[in-house]
């Protein structure tokens, strides 16, 4: 059975590409294995921030932003009858992708080309290409 990472950000374009994968389990013999990840970029450090915003509530920040980014996605697969565990991550976008499919042992990296809104287009973009060149499995990008 193959193991597919599939990356989303909660877009509406992460979203098609969730509906994109469960359109591609036809071209399987037995229905894939998928690890859904988000990644949550760090919030910046500021000194004196700690005074005012708790570890936990950092957690609970990356926590819901994560679910909500997850939901839709969840809803696609679970439609679809699919396996899969989910994750919520914070770091580095494009690394953090690479590294968890290496730690899950996937065959591949379906992920989007763009995000949320026009700025974050070019910054998932740039992601994508990243994540393209340092992937040592096949990544698919869905445009």
């Amino acid at each position: 059975m193959p193991k597919i990472l599939l990356a989303v950000d909660g877009s509406e374009h992460g979203i098609a590409v969730s509906r994109r994968l469960v359109e591609s389990f036809a071209w399987y013999r037995d229905k894939p294995k998928i690890e859904l990840i988000t990644v949550h970029l760090p919030v910046p450090h500021i000194g004196g921030m700690g005074a005012v915003v708790s570890h936990e509530m950092l957690d609970r920040y990356y926590r819901e932003e994560g679910e909500k980014n997850l939901s839709e996605a969840k809803k696609i697969l679970d439609g679809a009858g699919a396996a899969y565990n989910a994750h919520i991550f914070v770091g580095h976008i494009a690394e953090t992708i690479v590294e968890q499919a290496k730690h899950f042992g996937c065959d591949m990296i379906y992920m989007g080309t763009r995000g949320h809104g026009a700025a974050a287009s070019v910054l998932v973009g740039s992601v994508a290409i990243k994540v393209l060149h340092l992937a040592h499995i096949p990544v698919v990008l869905v445009h």
